[in-house]
């Protein structure tokens, strides 16, 4: 089944661990239990947190399809009655850039991300960043679940 309903950034901001403008989604489009699509529409924000002095490049994609996971992590927890369990991006993998630049686009940033694998150690999915009809970043992400991280 394939929910509609619509969160915005503030609401997306409570259900990951991003504040403010870290948080870097817009708007949840839909999701179902593999697959979530989101908006982003800060990449020509000139204090975006992400930007350097080169301007916002196209790695940075990576970071939004790693929030749109996140994001479709707490949903499919949320529907289940749970928490979600906390997870960091592993690796990306068969990352493909098609374009230089995100702060070079002007108008909507489109996330989608579909689970491909997963257990309650890990979870396997691909990506991609679209921009109206034009593909920005794809590839795959391995998303790490309930492993604290070492602290010195």
């Amino acid at each position: 089944m394939t929910h509609r309903g619509m969160l915005d950034h503030d609401a997306i901001a409570e259900l990951i661990r991003h504040r403010g403008a870290m948080c870097l989604l817009a708007r949840l489009e839909r999701w179902d239990a593999e697959r979530i699509v989101c908006i982003a529409t800060n990449q020509r924000d000139p204090q975006h947190p992400l930007r350097t002095r080169s301007g916002l490049m196209a790695p940075c994609a990576i970071e939004y399809a790693a929030q749109a996971m996140a994001l479709h992590g707490a949903l499919l927890a949320q529907a289940a009655g749970a928490s979600a369990s906390p997870g960091f991006l592993a690796s990306a993998r068969g990352v493909q850039l098609h374009v230089l630049r995100l702060d070079e686009l002007q108008g909507e940033l489109r996330i989608e991300a579909t689970r491909q694998a997963g257990d309650a150690n890990q979870i396997l999915y691909t990506f991609a960043v679209s921009h109206g009809e034009l593909p920005i970043v794809d590839g795959r992400a391995a998303v790490v679940l309930n492993t604290p991280i070492a602290s010195s």
